[in-house]
């Protein structure tokens, strides 16, 4: 069983910079490939970004290129997710998730159902 505790989310002012961490316990674990997922009222939830299990490639949805970077401390068995220039269309709850094995590709890892283990998640609000 793998436990993921997101925190760093807050409100901000449209222009501004957030960074989420996502501690995981359960596991080893550099064997986790990462991902965060967004879902805002009344909205399905998308992608944001992913990292395999190495950290050597790195996956964002087009909505957050350029802005947002996923990054990962294996040491620290966190996944980090750098928000800058954040516009009020960002404003949601943003979870982590761990996908433990098969493949990590951008497409895979660009669905939630193929992820094994959700975080709670933390409420992100970008203020006009």
């Amino acid at each position: 069983q793998v436990q993921l505790v997101e925190s760093g989310g807050g409100l901000v002012q449209a222009g501004g910079s957030l960074r989420l961490s996502c501690g995981a316990s359960g596991r080893t674990f550099s064997s986790l490939a990462m991902g965060w997922f967004r879902q805002a009222p009344g909205k399905e939830r998308e992608f944001v970004a992913a990292i395999p299990w190495s950290g050597s490639s790195t996956y964002y949805a087009d909505s957050v290129k350029g802005r947002f970077t996923i990054s990962r401390d294996n040491a620290k068995n966190t996944v980090y997710l750098q928000m800058n220039s954040l516009k009020p269309e960002d404003t949601a709850v943003y979870f982590c998730l761990a996908k433990v094995k098969g493949f990590a590709t951008a497409q895979v890892m660009g669905q939630s159902r193929n992820y094994d283990y959700w975080g709670q998640g933390t409420q992100v609000t970008v203020s006009s």
